[in-house]
């Protein structure tokens, strides 16, 4: 706001003004640092060093098996692009990176190229930290529209404008033991699954593995992981109504807390009929299915390949449609490329920076090993995808993909998901009934959605 009395005091610093000063201290201690010189990835993003032109720094928070496919995606490049100097700078994943991110764009020392969620890229993109991706730019680097997956592709705009790049979609999954499933009959003559739709054959389905584990049904993560559950019910939320639980950017509560009971009724359900446990944490529910102790897990794709390195026999299918009153629905969220708003045309380098874009696409594959669904078609399409089992089992699972709400507050490890996720495992464990879980998670919302934008 505009100070009102002029010649007495200036005006308040934005919150924009204030975060490039705070950059511009940290700079100074980060300068301090033994941050490897000023040519360092880290010491251009915080410190102000000059690139050289062929120079292109790519920031992501990836570490494990994710980490080392996309360094090996990285290796490819750099095969085909020796004149490039690419920096790669891997952050902790989460608000610290986001944070990170942010603060370089604010200071105008960005990486030319980022990871980001696309649950994320909207209020980047309101806040002005992501350069606009123009049609023919993409073109000129082969990258247009009609190949890629349509759901992630739109969800990378903002008001009609495109501001990020799709790389995948990662859905919540069902996993299960194709060795339980057999002895409890689980299984067609092909080997696949039966219909395990519908609220009450997936509890029948759950209850006959337990009978054959002698132990569980399933597993999923409840202790400390609320993030989990916010997918849990997410993806049953959005079966129910189709609705949102926010809306304007987070600043209006839109959730409908009848369905948001319903769906909460149902996951109650999968307790009180024990055939899920109520006190495993993360690694103790992948465990369950790895040592056979339960049937079936419900987690994220990109747990497979510790599930894989158990050697245990095992399948992946899309998760079960509980409800049909809207369309299908799971709990998603998309990796994808950014460009984060450089303060000149020739710091942003933008064909260098679509030219390692395209190039990573290429190399989908390597990453659809990792458990992610390629939001590249041709690599989607492709025989090698089809090929690769269990990751194309639940390649389906992308066509609904529910994203989680747009709100600054909201996305990949978000404020969002704690509070609802911890409303939810009240519910999950007992202590809480559905009715008042859904209360619950609307007093929660209204308290975020009344919060300032920190940008």
């Amino acid at each position: 706001m505009r100070d009102r009395t002029p010649h007495t005091s200036p005006p308040a610093p934005s919150r924009r003004r204030l975060l490039r000063g705070t950059l511009s201290l940290g700079a100074v201690a980060a300068s301090a640092a033994a941050l490897g010189g000023c040519d360092s990835t880290l010491a251009q993003g915080f410190t102000g060093g000059s690139p050289t032109p062929s120079r292109l720094n790519f920031w992501n928070p990836f570490t494990g098996g994710d980490g080392e496919r996309l360094l090996a995606m990285q290796s490819a490049y750099r095969a085909g692009h020796g004149s490039t100097d690419l920096k790669s700078a891997t952050f902790v994943w989460g608000n610290p990176y986001y944070t990170k991110l942010t603060l370089a764009t604010l200071g105008d020392r960005p990486p030319q190229v980022a990871i980001s969620h696309l649950s994320k890229v909207p209020t980047l993109a309101e806040a002005g930290l992501l350069a606009e991706i123009q049609p023919a730019d993409l073109a000129r680097h082969g990258l247009t529209e009609d190949k890629f997956d349509p759901r992630p592709w739109k969800k990378s705009q903002l008001d009609g404008k495109l501001y990020a790049i799709p790389l995948d979609t990662h859905p919540f999954v069902l996993y299960f033991r194709t060795d339980i499933a057999e002895k409890a009959g689980l299984l067609d003559g092909q080997g696949k699954l039966t219909d395990v739709d519908g609220p009450d054959a997936f509890i029948d389905a759950l209850r006959a593995a337990k009978e054959v584990t002698g132990q569980w049904g399933g597993s999923i993560a409840s202790v400390k992981d609320a993030s989990t559950q916010f997918r849990l019910f997410w993806s049953f939320y959005r079966q129910i109504s189709g609705g949102d639980l926010v809306a304007d950017q987070g600043k209006k509560v839109v959730i409908d807390t009848e369905a948001a009971a319903e769906a909460l009724a149902y996951i109650r359900r999968l307790t009180q009929e024990k055939v899920v446990p109520t006190t495993t944490d993360s690694p103790g529910a992948i465990t369950m299915l790895t040592t056979g102790k339960a049937g079936f897990l419900m987690d994220g794709v990109w747990q497979v390949l510790t599930v894989q390195g158990s050697k245990v026999k095992f399948d992946m299918r899309p998760l079960p449609r509980i409800f049909d009153d809207a369309p299908y629905a799971c709990a998603a969220d998309s990796h994808s490329l950014v460009l984060p708003k450089a303060p000149s045309e020739s710091a942003q380098r933008l064909d260098l920076s679509l030219g390692f874009v395209a190039s990573l696409l290429g190399s989908s594959k390597l990453w659809a090993e990792g458990g992610h669904i390629p939001a590249w078609l041709p690599t989607q399409r492709s025989a090698a995808y089809k090929a690769l089992e269990p990751q194309s089992h639940y390649a389906a699972a992308a066509d609904g993909a529910a994203y989680d709400p747009a709100a600054w507050y909201g996305g990949a490890g978000s404020s969002l998901q704690i509070v609802i996720g911890d409303a939810v495992t009240s519910v999950f464990t007992g202590a809480t009934s559905p009715t008042a879980g859904a209360a619950r998670m609307r007093r929660e919302l209204r308290e975020l959605a009344g919060r300032p934008s920190p940008v």
